[in-house]
């Protein structure tokens, strides 16, 4: 039965990668998420759920990035559209695009907020980027910037100071 071994031997090579997988040590994590044209690396502790972006209901007399509120598993959530609040696309009617999606805050952050972003781009490892050196003046919640393999720049977000910023927490209109 040639079969059966090769299953077995599949499911065996399969068992010791999971099992090097969980004993390796991890330096970062990140989600990577595509907003307009900028690459941005969500760390994998401060985010949660992720869904596709849909049904929002909009807040009367809030700022042009708050877009609305989302139900995510029976929990209402604040939904910040990314791109507009890091000015990369200034607001407009139809703020849900063709496969957004939404991030929602991991709960060890204590607050029900949303991510609406473009897109999702992968995980990303520290050993898969390199760190690129800063000369312009960034908000504490955007701390640094990585390039990949193929060239790309990537800016790090750190939800937690995102949330601590007086602009993000200034949602009236």
């Amino acid at each position: 039965m040639p079969n059966k071994d090769a299953l077995r031997e599949l499911q065996l090579r399969l068992a010791s990668r999971l099992q090097a997988a969980r004993e390796r040590p991890r330096d970062a994590g990140w989600l990577a998420v595509e907003c307009g044209s900028a690459g941005l690396l969500l760390p994998l502790g401060q985010a949660g759920e992720i869904q596709a972006a849909r049904d929002l209901t909009p807040v009367p007399h809030a700022t042009r990035w708050l877009v609305g509120v989302a139900n995510v598993r029976g929990q209402l959530n604040a939904v910040l559209d990314l791109s507009v609040f890091l000015g990369l696309r200034t607001a407009s009617a139809t703020a849900v695009r063709g496969g957004a999606q939404l991030v929602v805050m991991n709960a060890s952050l204590r607050t029900n907020c949303a991510l609406l972003v473009d897109r999702l781009a992968g995980l990303r490892d520290a050993e898969q980027l390199q760190p690129v050196p800063l000369s312009d003046p960034r908000p504490a919640f955007a701390p640094a910037r990585w390039q990949d393999a193929s060239g790309r720049q990537w800016d790090e977000l750190d939800l937690a100071a995102l949330i601590a910023d007086p602009v993000f927490l200034d949602v009236a209109a």
